[in-house]
Protein backbone atom coordinates (compact mmCIF):
# COMPACT_ATOMS: atom_id res chain seq x y z
CA UNK A 1 0.00 0.00 0.00
CA UNK A 2 1.98 3.03 -1.04
CA UNK A 3 0.44 6.65 -0.05
CA UNK A 4 1.86 9.56 -1.77
CA UNK A 5 2.11 13.41 -0.26
CA UNK A 6 -0.94 14.86 1.18
CA UNK A 7 -0.87 11.55 3.49
CA UNK A 8 -3.60 9.92 1.83
CA UNK A 9 -6.15 13.05 2.72
CA UNK A 10 -6.67 14.05 -1.38
CA UNK A 11 -9.29 12.60 -3.18
CA UNK A 12 -11.19 10.56 -0.61
CA UNK A 13 -14.41 11.37 -1.78
CA UNK A 14 -17.06 14.16 -1.39
CA UNK A 15 -16.07 17.24 0.52
CA UNK A 16 -17.90 17.64 4.26
CA UNK A 17 -20.03 20.56 4.12
CA UNK A 18 -19.03 23.33 6.49
CA UNK A 19 -19.77 23.46 9.72
CA UNK A 20 -20.32 27.10 11.15
CA UNK A 21 -18.86 27.71 14.93
CA UNK A 22 -22.37 29.17 15.38
CA UNK A 23 -23.60 26.26 14.66
CA UNK A 24 -21.49 24.45 16.72
CA UNK A 25 -22.37 26.26 19.61
CA UNK A 26 -26.21 26.46 18.80
CA UNK A 27 -26.20 29.96 18.58
CA UNK A 28 -27.95 32.43 15.82
CA UNK A 29 -25.47 35.17 16.77
CA UNK A 30 -22.31 35.41 14.13
CA UNK A 31 -19.60 33.69 16.30
CA UNK A 32 -17.09 34.22 13.71
CA UNK A 33 -18.24 37.91 12.86
CA UNK A 34 -17.94 38.29 16.63
CA UNK A 35 -14.44 36.95 16.86
CA UNK A 36 -13.06 38.81 13.83
CA UNK A 37 -14.54 42.12 15.49
CA UNK A 38 -12.82 41.20 18.90
CA UNK A 39 -10.04 40.70 17.34
CA UNK A 40 -9.33 43.75 14.48
CA UNK A 41 -10.78 46.43 17.35
CA UNK A 42 -7.52 45.39 19.41
CA UNK A 43 -9.29 44.69 22.96
CA UNK A 44 -6.75 42.62 23.83
CA UNK A 45 -3.01 41.27 22.16
CA UNK A 46 -4.56 37.95 21.63
CA UNK A 47 -8.49 36.48 22.26
CA UNK A 48 -9.31 33.06 23.22
CA UNK A 49 -11.54 30.55 21.52
CA UNK A 50 -14.65 30.56 23.95
CA UNK A 51 -14.43 34.64 24.13
CA UNK A 52 -16.95 34.89 21.53
CA UNK A 53 -18.88 31.93 21.59
CA UNK A 54 -19.49 33.29 25.11
CA UNK A 55 -19.78 36.94 24.03
CA UNK A 56 -22.60 35.54 20.99
CA UNK A 57 -24.40 33.92 23.70
CA UNK A 58 -24.56 36.88 25.88
CA UNK A 59 -25.84 39.26 23.35
CA UNK A 60 -28.22 36.58 22.01
CA UNK A 61 -30.27 36.26 25.55
CA UNK A 62 -30.47 40.14 25.44
CA UNK A 63 -31.65 40.14 22.17
CA UNK A 64 -34.48 37.60 23.03
CA UNK A 65 -35.06 39.42 26.57
CA UNK A 66 -35.37 42.87 24.68
CA UNK A 67 -37.61 41.52 21.72
CA UNK A 68 -40.23 39.38 23.99
CA UNK A 69 -41.01 42.18 26.12
CA UNK A 70 -41.10 44.38 23.39
CA UNK A 71 -43.33 42.17 21.81
CA UNK A 72 -45.49 42.24 24.89
CA UNK A 73 -45.74 45.60 24.70
CA UNK A 74 -46.53 45.94 21.39
CA UNK A 75 -49.84 43.35 21.94
CA UNK A 76 -50.77 45.28 25.12
CA UNK A 77 -50.71 48.14 22.45
CA UNK A 78 -53.24 45.93 20.00
CA UNK A 79 -49.99 46.39 17.46
CA UNK A 80 -48.82 43.52 15.55
CA UNK A 81 -45.23 45.19 14.58
CA UNK A 82 -42.63 46.12 17.03
CA UNK A 83 -41.45 50.45 16.71
CA UNK A 84 -38.83 51.81 18.79
CA UNK A 85 -41.33 52.80 21.46
CA UNK A 86 -42.03 49.59 22.26
CA UNK A 87 -38.68 49.29 22.60
CA UNK A 88 -38.69 51.71 24.93
CA UNK A 89 -41.36 50.94 27.09
CA UNK A 90 -39.62 47.04 27.05
CA UNK A 91 -36.68 48.45 28.49
CA UNK A 92 -37.49 51.39 30.96
CA UNK A 93 -40.17 49.23 32.48
CA UNK A 94 -37.62 46.33 33.29
CA UNK A 95 -35.55 46.90 35.78
CA UNK A 96 -32.46 45.62 35.25
CA UNK A 97 -32.43 46.40 31.53
CA UNK A 98 -33.33 49.70 32.70
CA UNK A 99 -30.06 49.51 35.14
CA UNK A 100 -28.21 48.56 32.21
CA UNK A 101 -29.53 50.89 29.71
CA UNK A 102 -29.39 54.08 31.66
CA UNK A 103 -27.69 56.05 29.25
CA UNK A 104 -29.48 54.65 25.98
CA UNK A 105 -31.36 56.98 23.67
CA UNK A 106 -33.27 55.13 21.95
CA UNK A 107 -34.29 57.03 18.45
CA UNK A 108 -38.44 57.45 18.16
CA UNK A 109 -38.73 55.96 21.52
CA UNK A 110 -40.63 59.17 23.15
CA UNK A 111 -40.38 58.68 27.23
CA UNK A 112 -42.53 56.90 30.06
CA UNK A 113 -45.96 58.54 30.26
CA UNK A 114 -45.39 59.73 34.08
CA UNK A 115 -47.63 62.70 35.58
CA UNK A 116 -46.78 64.25 38.60
CA UNK A 117 -49.44 62.92 41.50
CA UNK A 118 -49.93 66.80 42.53
CA UNK A 119 -50.87 67.89 39.50
CA UNK A 120 -53.31 65.65 38.97
CA UNK A 121 -57.37 66.43 40.15
CA UNK A 122 -58.63 66.20 43.61
CA UNK A 123 -60.93 63.59 44.36
CA UNK A 124 -64.04 64.69 45.94
CA UNK A 125 -66.65 62.88 47.88
CA UNK A 126 -69.76 62.72 45.47
CA UNK A 127 -72.39 62.37 48.57
CA UNK A 128 -70.87 65.85 50.85
CA UNK A 129 -70.61 67.64 47.25
CA UNK A 130 -74.43 66.37 46.97
CA UNK A 131 -75.38 67.37 50.14
CA UNK A 132 -73.78 70.63 50.57
CA UNK A 133 -75.98 71.62 47.22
Amino acid sequence: MEMKGAGGRRGTGPKKPSVSKSLKAGLQFPVGRISRFLKNGRYAQRVGSGAPVYLAAVLEYLAAEVLELAGNAARDNKKSRIIPRHVLLAIRNYEELGKLLNGVTIAHGGVLPNINPVLLPKKTDHAAVIEKA
